[in-house]
């Protein structure tokens, strides 16, 4: 066990409540429970650094189309809407090959530290 791994982390992504009312409906993927919740945007041309967590799996939804991500050996385009499971402890990467920035909605389940990130590649040599 990870000196990281200090609350529970799922294995398998939660269950995402899809409610109605009379105005529409909305998506709650988190209801009560013990999450960080960031907004990433990255820039035309950009990525992150290869990355795992030992302390956290995420949700990534997805914002804007033109997403690239990677996870393990799998890389793919996303678009608006789409949903990313990444499990603790996968390797995994968001870009932005289009003309404008991208955002992804990051739902973290587990202890988010920044120390915890283990990076296998990085275009800024962090």
């Amino acid at each position: 066990m990870s000196k990281y791994t200090t609350k529970p982390i799922p294995a398998t992504k939660p269950d995402v409540a899809f409610v109605t009312r009379p105005w529409g409906t909305f998506k709650q993927y988190a209801n009560n429970t013990d999450c960080t919740v960031s907004l990433m945007s990255v820039l035309p041309g950009q990525r992150l650094s290869l990355q795992s967590h030992t302390g956290r799996a995420e949700l990534w939804i997805v914002i804007d189309d033109g997403a690239m991500v990677q996870v393990g050996d799998h890389i793919a385009e996303y678009k608006a809407g789409d949903e990313i499971w990444i499990p603790a402890n996968e390797k995994h990467r968001l870009s932005c090959k289009g003309d404008t920035p991208v955002r992804v909605l990051e739902v973290a389940f587990g202890n988010w530290q920044q120390e915890d990130i283990q990076r296998y590649d990085d275009d800024y040599k962090r």
